[in-house]
């Protein structure tokens, strides 16, 4: 994580076990009204233990300093990053819902190369909403590279966004360990990536990150862009609530074209929200 400016005041950190129930209120007031994430009563723990570890990083002496300091911060101030990344942080990896990637491969892919015959410059945009780490977009990259013939014809653009500042520096380095790769197909790794010697780490080679850009936003906030073939959006709703995750789907769903495809997660409960789409798996809907 990104530590703090230096010019911050350090004091030293106290004996503090857990947030009150008051407090966690108002850390979860706060992240609400910046992000429209939704942090439970059930997550006190957490939240505790989180904040513990930003006290120690910060030297920041309690849980009443620190609430204060992030009210101070904007949105983009590298602590509130740190922050946020420590109450969302989930795992991620390449080719996760291994179904789903079968499916873009063989299946979506194929009907791209298929529409795109006689046409001499065919193109694919696609959008990896809430990319984290960069394992998606990467896969996306990965797939298409090894299933679109001639694909030095195609204008290919992949657009990943992530309101952390730090999971995007990440995600922009393109390195992988040894876990997030564990379900890469031995050719794909052959062809696309590199081993660092003595390291469990692979970097991705220029023939996937030259398709992707990488762009901080908020799911709240509208994208400015032009639509998009495709759009991904797994596995982030599930820190919304009802009234947010409207707002997002609203923000989203605009940013797929017209025949274009929404990939979600198959659990997020969103098919009700998703008016005018067409469903036509429990986590694909196209928009007619």
């Amino acid at each position: 994580m990104t530590s703090m400016s230096a010019i911050l005041p350090v004091s030293p950190v106290g004996t503090v076990e857990q947030v009150s129930d008051n407090q966690l209120k108002r850390y979860a007031d706060l992240v609400y009204e910046r992000t429209g994430i939704r942090v439970s009563p059930q997550k006190k723990m957490l939240l505790s233990n989180r904040l513990r570890r930003r006290l120690r990083e910060t030297g920041i002496a309690d849980f009443e300093e620190y609430y204060r300091h992030l009210t101070r911060v904007r949105s983009n101030d590298p602590e509130w990053d740190a922050f946020l990344q420590e109450i969302t942080t989930h795992e991620t990896y390449l080719f996760r819902d291994e179904s789903q990637w079968t499916w873009f491969r063989k299946e979506y892919l194929a009907e791209c190369v298929a529409e795109a015959r006689g046409n001499t410059s065919p193109s694919l945009r696609i959008w990896s909403a809430a990319c984290s780490t960069g394992d998606e977009p990467m896969t996306i990259a990965c797939s298409v590279a090894a299933c679109l013939p001639n694909l030095t014809q195609w204008r290919v653009q992949i657009v990943a966004t992530d309101i952390g500042v730090g999971a995007l520096e990440q995600a922009r380095s393109a390195v992988f360990g040894e876990r997030a790769m564990r379900l890469v197909p031995d050719e794909y790794r052959r062809r696309f990536f590199t081993k660092a010697k003595d390291a469990q780490i692979w970097q991705a080679k220029p023939a996937l990150t030259s398709m992707i850009t990488f762009r901080q936003h908020n799911l709240m906030e509208p994208l400015r862009d032009r639509p998009f073939d495709l759009v991904y959006l797994k596995n982030v709703l599930i820190y919304f609530d009802a009234v947010s995750k409207r707002k997002v789907l609203e923000n989203v769903c605009r940013m797929v074209r017209p025949g274009g495809l929404l990939v979600a997660g198959a659990a997020e409960g969103i098919a009700d929200m998703l008016k005018g789409f067409v469903r036509l798996q429990p986590w694909l809907h196209r928009r007619p």
